[in-house]
């Protein structure tokens, strides 16, 4: 397994473009925090946290569906948000939240790897450089 840099991650992040003006960057917690930090850094808007929960560390699945773990304590209704994931494997995480935050104007994926209406890689799984 080929590991990033995280100068060659950082480098996707400072190059990609967005074709939207978003009013909130949510991070699906807790894989979505550092992506969505990083994101805040070069955008300069709002972060909210969606804690939603399928995966263990190892990436194995704990539940049938993904779960909210605590309620959602912030406006997004009428919001164009980024959505934020590190890995999209299934899209099931992704698709959850899109239910919970269906009230929003627009709703826009980000992922570090994986489909997204935004990613940085699209490729065999490797270990995020900000993991220890």
């Amino acid at each position: 397994m080929y590991d990033k840099t995280f100068e060659e991650v950082l480098e996707r992040f400072r190059s990609i473009s967005f074709s939207e003006q978003f009013d909130m960057i949510v991070a699906i917690a807790n894989g979505g925090i550092i992506p969505a930090a990083i994101l805040n850094q070069r955008l300069g808007i709002e972060i909210q946290l969606l804690k939603i929960n399928l995966r263990d560390s190892n990436q194995r699945p704990i539940y049938d569906s993904p779960q909210l773990m605590a309620p959602i304590d912030f406006e997004f209704k009428g919001k164009t948000i980024l959505l934020v994931e590190d890995r999209v494997k299934t899209g099931a995480s992704l698709t959850k939240a899109c239910e919970l935050l269906k009230d929003a104007k627009v709703i826009k994926t980000f992922a570090v790897n994986g489909k997204a209406n935004y990613s940085l890689y699209d490729e065999t799984c490797f270990k995020f450089p900000w993991l220890l």
